[in-house]
């Protein structure tokens, strides 16, 4: 695997079924790798493996906020986090897609990963990203592609351009679907909390919650 700092770059290779197991492999192995999502391009590694967390935070820069899980679908979810009324009916709206929900986490989930008790966790529309989940166990560390301060990357160019020398495989998909970040809600709190505005706004997220009849 690549060690940071080492020199070199990434091989990147294509998102079809060899590259897929080849990254899963990776994956399980400890490993971080670079991936194509429906908003932008992801560094993954396993979410449960606090090593493989630290070189994802290290490859970022020395990274301090906490990092979002991508997962399978919603019961992959439910292994990583306390999932409320609240989550489900937004999960069951806007999943997959471009909705990420932070809620309380369980106690697997390393302390590095989760140092406030809480995770973001999101399922993506996006074809090769979901394969790729199913063979990683349903989940993957889905923080940006990019350098801490950093546009991030919306193809695997830009990743390597960034990032190259410090993942150790690049999964080509393509450009990005959307190219912009998720929207992300804080459901920790009774009430709703936006902490980023992405394609969705908030009264898109309150008219479903509404449509539940639940606050």
């Amino acid at each position: 695997m690549t060690e940071l700092g080492a020199g070199g770059s990434a091989e990147i290779v294509k998102a079809d079924l060899e590259g897929l197991a080849r990254a899963a492999k990776i994956v399980a192995d400890g490993g971080v790798i670079c991936y194509p999502t429906d908003t932008l391009y992801g560094l993954g590694c396993d979410p449960l493996n606090p090593s493989a967390v630290t070189r994802i935070m290290e490859a970022k820069g020395d990274r301090k906020k906490p990092m979002p899980v991508l997962v399978e679908d919603l019961a992959a979810a439910e292994k990583l986090a306390h999932l409320t009324e609240r989550a489900r009916v937004l999960a069951h709206a806007f999943w997959p897609g471009p909705l990420t929900l932070v809620v309380k986490a369980r106690t697997a989930l390393p302390q590095n990963l989760v140092p406030d008790g809480k995770v973001g966790v999101r399922s993506p529309k996006h074809a090769i990203c979901l394969n790729l989940l199913g063979l990683c166990a349903g989940v993957l560390v889905g923080t940006s592609a990019n350098l801490t301060g950093m546009p991030a990357a919306t193809n695997p160019a830009e990743a390597m351009n960034q990032i190259g020398g410090r993942v150790d495989l690049i999964l080509d998909g393509g450009n990005a679907t959307l190219g912009v970040a998720s929207t992300v809600v804080d459901l920790t709190q009774p009430k709703l909390s936006i902490l980023r505005e992405g394609p969705l706004n908030r009264e898109q997220l309150l008219r479903s919650l509404r449509r539940h009849r639940v606050r």
